[in-house]
């Protein structure tokens, strides 16, 4: 039991948005019975269902098996750099882009076994392309999810409206990592022993993956969580144990900390004044929203206020690079890096991206 405990003590990000919280309790008017609907619980039991299945996969050492592979495809650091880079984009237009990152994030930190590469860096510009990825489709992403439900766009005229942005941050985001990769030959180690792998364990993680997102799509995805555990359990309880329980308390405490700010007394005025902001001004408010709470919640409230419009999906999408707090992407992607330096190296690159991508994009919005 003390493994389950261990990363809720070490957890400086859990701590933070608790003390944050605590605050916010004393403060802001609001009702205790409605903490619990200000929670997205599809996405707390969406990312469980990840978790585990993530690292079922991981534990049946099969990722090891597949980075092996690649590495012995590719020959030089750049290649493989934009492999990953567009297999993540072109992954998260219809998988998600949090499922996206649950694929490639645990393979590419098995390539830090089979050879010398600057693996954060290669989990940092995966971060970036799934959030330039799945803005393309109304199901990429959460919050396209939400503008698309309440607009009126079919599939097919939401992708329209928003391929311009996708190309442009596509082409940039593919420029930027043949910049920052060198072509230089990949130096090749530890291959020498055959690799072993639970094939097992692999069959049963892949087939519940598979109904596991068919649940998401048929919106059973509490009875898909509730099989996928009993199946762990009763075969490989180590993969339960070893799960990074934490983040989903970051989540959830990050969900009631949006809530609580949209209750200060304070605030009220500013929220009832976005019913009548310009284009301009509402793409540049939730850019800036997107940084301080992130862009699906501060979808989320902008749609009390305002229609679903183009101006706005791009916007809320294009926040989504930038300071961590942009997209729960980013959290969860450096989250599974596990290395103190990748937080602030991602700034490195995200922010450069933030304003190239706010200022090209506005130029683009207002061309067509």
């Amino acid at each position: 039991m003390a493994i389950l405990f261990r990363s809720f003590l070490h957890d400086r990000i859990l701590h933070l948005l608790a003390a944050c919280g605590l605050v916010l309790l004393t403060v802001a008017h609001f009702r205790w019975q409605a903490l619990p609907a200000a929670i997205d619980w599809h996405t707390i039991v969406t990312l469980a269902g990840l978790l585990m299945l993530t690292k079922g996969l991981e534990k049946s050492g099969y990722f090891d098996v597949a980075g092996a592979r690649l590495i012995q495809r590719f020959r030089h650091e750049r290649a493989l750099a934009l492999f990953m880079v567009a297999t993540a984009a072109l992954l998260s237009t219809f998988l998600t882009n949090d499922v996206a990152l649950f694929i490639l994030v645990p393979l590419t930190l098995t390539l830090r076994k089979f050879s010398r590469l600057p693996i954060s860096r290669l989990i940092i510009f995966e971060a970036l392309a799934v959030n330039a990825g799945s803005l393309l489709t109304p199901v990429g992403n959460p919050q396209n999810i939400l503008l698309w439900t309440r607009g009126s766009l079919s599939v097919a005229g939401f992708i329209w409206q928003m391929l311009p942005l996708a190309v442009l941050l596509m082409a940039s985001l593919l420029l930027l990592t043949w910049r920052s990769f060198p072509a230089r030959t990949i130096e090749k180690q530890g291959q020498g022993d055959p690799l072993r792998w639970q094939k097992p364990l692999f069959a049963i993680s892949v087939l519940l993956y598979l109904m596991f997102v068919a649940a998401l799509e048929m919106k059973l995805t509490p009875w898909a969580l509730l099989l996928v555990a009993l199946c762990y359990l009763a075969m490989a309880r180590q993969v339960l144990l070893s799960i990074d329980w934490s983040l989903l308390a970051v989540f959830i405490v990050m969900f009631i900390d949006v809530y609580l700010l949209t209750c200060l007394p304070a605030l009220q005025p500013t929220i009832d004044a976005l019913a009548h902001l310009s284009e301009a001004k509402l793409y540049l408010v939730a850019i800036g929203l997107s940084q301080a709470i992130s862009n699906v919640p501060a979808t989320i409230l902008l749609l009390q206020k305002l229609p679903s419009s183009e101006a706005l999906a791009w916007a809320v999408n294009i926040g989504g690079f930038g300071l961590l707090p942009g997209s729960l992407a980013n959290l969860i992607a450096l989250r599974m890096a596990k290395d103190r330096r990748v937080w602030w190296q991602f700034h490195l690159f995200s922010l450069p991206m933030l304003f190239w991508a706010m200022v090209s994009g506005w130029l683009l919005l207002r061309i067509l």
